[in-house]
């Protein structure tokens, strides 16, 4: 019998098979480079500036060299735009603290008690400082303050020891700040300003996407607030993005009022798209339904030209190119569509007009978004013709008062027990008291993050202790110094990058680097280094119980007077300069909003509550500066009717007292107030109508008044279910 060979697959499958391997390959490779691969990419270059920066003070001869390596465990960002921006507020923050430390320690030579009251003082100004300005500015107040605590607090009794203890503190941390710095900068940098570039692609995408679903087939209300409310922290978190991205790239620096008119022109996109969304919920629950639906093959048609696209970067001046045709062709249909309805009841008729009104603006605002967005996206020149837009933040000063005393109460429990008791690691109960204190000082939950960080630094004790009686002793030189230590620090700034375990990993750098870090002449004493480590971890655990049940940060009081602020910006925008004020109030009203977001981080009807006043806010604010603008173009209509300007000037008083202390009476005067501007409104209508441009504005003045009336009479609006 004839053997039979084995049937071999062809070549050309072979060369295919091979082919297709490869491709999966790269594409997992990528995948991984671009997810986990970067994280194991900064946590080398957070283990190489630490060991570095300890190595540098370690040859300088420091006193100290682990607080050069827990430098670089407090300031290392993934991003080098983020380091450098944090460095430079860490070495203000550390002049200042420095000279804060050398004049509290010259005004209260040998006083600890009134050493200890004025340091308390001065940290708690500084973490509520941090609250007040945020973003980076927040690590330079902090570490004004720390700064002094940790060079002032060890050396109360010891005054001739504190200018030096005060120039080699400021030598050490110097060091770590340059280390990180040019670590992260030099060796493979991550640009923040292409991660900006790129989340300001995924914002157009999404948002894009976003509106083509809230005018197409329409949007659940309760996901359409939570699709909205995470375009307002996109919109508070692209500033402080911003801001650490001029720090790294001169492009960035330069196009800083592109970057901001971009993100105002993105707040007027979605207040409009919020308008539109609510006056379609209102007509489909009043009898408007039949007027309403006859305008909605227009939101059909817009929906159509923003669906499709995909890729923002490349299509965003095509969007605004077929928008434009959209734009010119509206008023047209419009009026073509509205002639046979004009026998319609004059509310459903408001409503058509209101909501034509509403979509000729969103998409006249969608336009200068889009163009703006490719002008960026394609590196175009500016326009210099348009002003760039400036983000105003607004912070609630009872929640700086509040951080101060919060903090202050902390530190002034942890001081009175180490001055009463004369606990030898008392001090460093300060320190840590006064760290937990600034780092928790705008974090969702503080007493989580406290929890987590003591229990971080009880692993830090335990770590350290093994390291000081078993590791150090047998090691002999810096390389193998550095070989012990990788892991251990690798494996804390691992856990650090994870959201939900980030406190015990931040606890356990930090802490493992200031309790048993090498020093030039290492100190044996594991009984020393446990007594600092319960000394840390009780500080910790103390600041936890005093913000969980003494100060919770969701306490109602505070949560009013937030609430108060946020709902003030309607009488802000009633009664402020015209000029810019659209940036002004929509910037602080997401600023205040995102306060309000952090605070109620837990799921209940109160964060709900709070979501729907700050929507209320931006929608009835945002339509009293389209009323007030349209007037003061209509300067005619005071020759015209004597009352005009009386009924403007009440229906905003009446909307600035709703909205600062809502309740029935407050409403009712302020529907009777928009009712009465209205009827004066259509008079003017009246004797102008045969002026076209007269009769456009007059109506733009009727579609704010009756937006404004159904904003209102909603029912489901906060002002309405009190």
């Amino acid at each position: 019998m004839k053997r039979q060979r084995a049937i071999e697959p062809p070549a050309d499958s072979r060369r295919q098979w091979n082919v297709t391997s490869q491709t999966m390959l790269s594409a997992a490779i990528r995948d991984w480079a671009n997810s986990e691969g970067l994280i194991w990419l900064h946590l080398s270059k957070t283990v190489t500036a630490g060991l570095l920066a300890q190595g540098i003070a370690m040859l300088l001869d420091l006193p100290q060299p682990r607080i050069a390596m827990t430098t670089v465990f407090v300031l290392m960002q993934p991003f080098s735009g983020m380091v450098l921006a944090k460095s430079f507020y860490r070495l203000f923050g550390t002049a200042v603290g420095t000279v804060a430390a050398l004049m509290l320690g010259a005004l209260f030579v040998q006083q600890p008690e009134l050493y200890m009251f004025g340091m308390v003082a001065w940290v708690s100004a500084c973490i509520a400082a941090a609250v007040r300005y945020r973003h980076f500015k927040w690590y330079g107040f902090v570490l004004a303050g720390y700064t002094a605590a940790l060079i002032g607090v060890p050396n109360v009794t010891a005054p001739h020891d504190l200018f030096l203890a005060a120039l080699t503190r400021a030598a050490e941390v110097t060091i770590g700040i340059v280390c990180s710095s040019a670590v992260s900068a030099l060796i493979a940098p991550q640009r923040s300003s292409l991660a900006l570039l790129h989340a300001l692609q995924i914002r157009y995408t999404n948002f894009t996407a976003f509106a083509a679903d809230a005018l197409g087939r329409g949007i659940e209300r309760g996901q359409f607030e939570r699709r909205f409310a995470n375009l307002v922290d996109e919109i508070v978190g692209f500033e402080a993005t911003r801001i650490f991205a001029a720090f790294e790239d001169p492009a960035m620096r330069s196009r800083s009022q592109h970057l901001g008119r971009l993100n105002g022109e993105f707040m007027d996109a979605c207040a409009r798209l919020h308008a539109l969304h609510q006056l379609l919920k209102r007509g489909r629950v009043n009898a408007s339904a039949p007027v309403i639906d006859a305008i909605k093959p227009y939101f059909h048609q817009l929906s159509s030209l923003l669906a499709p696209q995909a890729d923002a970067t490349v299509d965003a001046s095509r969007v605004a190119a077929r928008l434009r045709l959209f734009q010119a062709s509206l008023p047209r249909r419009v009026r073509e569509t509205r002639r046979p309805l004009e026998t319609a009841p004059a509310e459903p008729l408001a409503d058509f007009d209101t909501a034509a009104e509403l979509l000729y603006r969103f998409v006249d605002e969608w336009i200068r978004y889009s163009e703006t967005y490719a002008a960026l996206a394609r590196r175009k020149p500016e326009n210099k013709q348009r002003n760039g837009s400036r983000y105003v933040s607004r912070t609630n000063g009872s929640l700086v008062a509040f951080t101060f005393v919060r903090s202050a109460v902390v530190l002034s429990i942890v001081g009175w027990f180490w001055i009463a008791t004369d606990w030898p690691s008392g001090g460093l109960a300060v320190i840590g008291a006064a760290l937990v204190c600034a780092l928790t000082s705008t974090a969702p939950n503080p007493s989580k993050t406290a929890v987590q960080m003591a229990l971080g630094a009880v692993l830090a004790t335990m770590t350290g202790y093994f390291f000081t009686c078993y590791v150090y002793p047998n090691i002999d030189g810096f390389p193998l110094l550095c070989i012990m230590l990788a892991p251990v620090l690798a494996l804390g700034g691992f856990v650090a990058t994870r959201k939900l375990t980030a406190g015990y990993g931040i606890g356990f750098s930090v802490f493992f680097c200031l309790l048993a870090g090498p020093d030039n002449v290492v100190t044996y004493a594991p009984d020393l280094l446990i007594n600092n480590g319960l000394a840390l971890s009780a500080a910790m655990l103390l600041a936890a119980i005093v913000f969980a049940v003494v100060f919770p940060a969701d306490m109602p009081w505070l949560i009013d007077r937030i609430m108060g602020d946020l709902r003030e910006q309607v009488v802000f925008a009633c009664n402020d300069k015209l000029p810019g004020l659209n940036q002004r109030f929509q910037s602080s009203t997401h600023d205040l909003a995102s306060q309000l977001r952090l605070l109620l981080t837990r799921r209940s009807g109160r964060r709900r509550d709070a979501l729907r006043w700050m929507l209320a806010t931006l929608e009835v604010g945002h339509a009293v500066i389209d009323l007030r603008s349209e007037a003061s173009r209509a300067t005619y209509a005071v020759t015209i009717h004597r009352r005009w300007d009386s009924a403007l000037e009440q229906t905003c008083n009446a909307l600035s007292q709703l909205f600062a202390r809502p309740d029935a009476h407050a409403l009712e005067h302020a529907l009777v107030a928009v009712r009465s501007a209205t009827w004066i409104a259509q008079d003017v209508l009246q004797t102008v109508h045969a002026d076209r441009e007269k009769r456009h504005d007059l109506q733009r003045i009727l579609s704010c008044l009756h937006f404004i009336r159904t904003a209102l009479l909603d029912k489901d609006a906060p002002f309405n279910t009190r």
